[in-house]
């Protein structure tokens, strides 16, 4: 009978953000892959977790799959893990994903922190509608993802390094203006949990003068379109004036 492979989310901060459910399957499984085994060995220790690790990243998913999927045949559990947050939100884990349905293996992700979500919801900003972009492009292809960006009519979210921050906000306030509603929040659920509402423009010059530390999370309102209501109350409006107006349509 084929085993199974659990996604575990960790912390992205705070270690009593990890559930008792992530540990026991931690603790069950035979086998642990992890991002950096030198990160997550930190808190395997911390919750006295002694299951094997083997490193799993962007570098070398392509060659350890096959393996990784044949012990799941064989009937092992196999869990993965990032350094922190949920596995395959901008770290490695979709392509294993992928390819344990691909063959049938049953894939378990469990419920748990990922930086964008507090981040979101304490921004401020509307988040009944959001965009995840995640980590812009460096170089190719960046001017373009900004561009459709800052057309999108929703809350949208971007990941950065705080080397990157101000940079990252300059381009922003370039194409959205700097007037468009932002925030800021950084090192979430940790000691220093902080977040910076205000204009792209204030934010800018914000992180200009006081530097960023620690994982950054950028949150942007979407463009704002023109409200068909309102332009309709406006055009009876101007109709009781005694205005020409086109129908309200």
């Amino acid at each position: 009978m084929a085993g199974k492979l659990y996604i575990v989310p960790t912390p992205v901060g705070n270690l009593g953000d990890m559930s008792p459910r992530a540990v026991e399957i931690l603790k069950h499984v035979s086998l642990i892959l992890a991002e950096d085994t030198r990160t997550s060995g930190v808190l395997m220790k911390h919750f006295d977790v002694a299951t094997p690790m083997a490193s799993h990243h962007k570098y070398n998913e392509h060659k350890s799959l096959d393996p990784i999927l044949d012990r799941i045949e064989a009937g092992e559990d196999i869990a993965l893990v990032s350094d922190a947050g949920t596995p395959g939100i901008s770290d490695p884990g979709f392509m294993l994903s992928r390819e344990c349905r691909r063959r049938n293996i049953t894939v378990e992700t469990l419920p748990g922190p990922t930086a964008f979500v507090p981040a979101l919801v304490n921004s401020g900003l509307p988040c009944d509608r959001f965009f995840f972009e995640g980590f812009l492009p460096q170089k190719k292809g960046r001017a373009t993802r900004l561009g459709i960006l800052a057309e999108l009519p929703v809350t949208f979210i971007i990941y950065e390094s705080p080397l990157r921050v101000v940079r990252t906000l300059a381009q922003l306030a370039e194409v959205c203006g700097d007037d468009r509603p932002a925030a800021v929040c950084r090192e979430i659920s940790k000691v220093y949990d902080t977040t910076v509402r205000d204009t792209l423009g204030g934010l800018r010059d914000f992180f200009e003068a006081n530097q960023a530390r620690g994982e950054i999370v950028i949150i942007v309102a979407g463009k704002e379109r023109p409200d068909p209501e309102a332009r309709r109350h406006k055009n009876k409006y101007r109709s009781a004036e005694g205005e020409d107006t086109d129908s309200d349509a």
